[in-house]
């Protein structure tokens, strides 16, 4: 009985949260929770792009300052310039971007740190709110999922953090797409065909100078460090290289899902996202609400 109370009590809360949200009437808004500064704009920037094209309003939040994601930079310094990269970035996809004083390397699923998380949503009064899966190589990722996922009831719950008048709605929570197997493969429930956007968002991308064509190459080895570019448009075209990955099977049927397999098997970049259980759960027409850019 106490398990099948529960059940209709989620029901009913969808339900009222999605009735909510539509009687507003109001543009949608999406807050994106990534580890460092340069996740969110990786895994959602294409998509971004397109909510802000369409007159939505987008926030990304680093959870840390990336003050040591470096070879030979780090601390306050590191942190400055990862800052003012992130914030170069903002203004190329159009996007809010906020970087949270936590180092990197360090990050803790703390109740401080789920605090702010829910401060965040709820002063951005999210629809959507897009983050890490929690099983991932880098602990920073894996954190920041298991804050996202221990917010996602409490946006709404009054007496957690009162000072933050909570959400009259429960967001949709949505992963974004990795490549990690165990304990689950991420199952993609909405990809968005971004080939319109792509080069904005490389050309956002490269704002994060000191990670694309510093830190991450010299992580692969000095060889692929002396292979950056130092010409601006040829580091883009170096960048494009290293983002313009295959869509992969499951995506493609998630594609066609959304936009049929003539559009599907024509797409060549694509992001995808997984919906998390403890947030609303959308239909596939709410889906599209959601997601206007779907129809078109």
């Amino acid at each position: 009985m106490l398990i099948m109370n529960r059940i209709i009590f989620f029901a009913f809360l969808a339900i009222v949260s999605y009735s909510t949200l539509t009687a507003q009437n109001k543009p949608l808004k999406i807050i994106v929770f990534g580890a460092h500064p340069d996740d969110c704009d990786e895994q959602v920037g294409g998509t971004a792009i397109k909510f802000v094209q369409m007159g939505y309003q987008v926030k990304f939040v680093s959870m840390t300052n990336g003050d040591a994601g470096h070879q030979s930079k780090g601390g306050g310094a590191l942190a400055k310039i990862r800052m003012a990269e992130a914030k170069e970035a903002g203004k190329r996809f159009g996007v809010e971007y906020a970087v949270l004083d936590n180092h990197d390397g360090e990050l803790m699923p703390t109740l401080e740190n789920r605090l702010k998380v829910i401060r965040e949503i709820r002063n951005w009064d999210a629809d959507i709110v897009i983050t890490h899966r929690t099983n991932d190589y880098h602990p920073d990722h894996r954190y920041t999922g298991i804050l996202i996922q221990d917010a996602a009831y409490m946006v709404i719950v009054p007496n957690v953090a009162p000072d933050t008048p909570p959400l009259k709605k429960n967001p949709v929570f949505l992963y974004m797409m990795d490549n990690f197997q165990k304990p689950a493969p991420f199952v993609p429930d909405i990809s968005i065909d971004i080939d319109d956007v792509f080069s904005q968002k490389i050309f956002a991308l490269s704002a994060h100078e000191s990670q694309f064509f510093e830190w991450l190459p010299w992580t692969e080895g000095q060889e692929h460090l002396d292979k950056v570019p130092k010409n601006k448009e040829e580091r883009l075209a170096y960048l494009a290289s290293l983002w313009n990955n295959p869509v992969n099977e499951s995506t493609r049927e998630n594609l066609e899902k959304w936009y049929g397999k003539k559009r599907a098997d024509q797409v060549k970049n694509a992001e995808a996202f997984e919906i998390c259980e403890y947030g609303f759960q959308p239909t596939d027409e709410q889906i599209r609400n959601l997601f206007p850019m779907l129809d078109k």
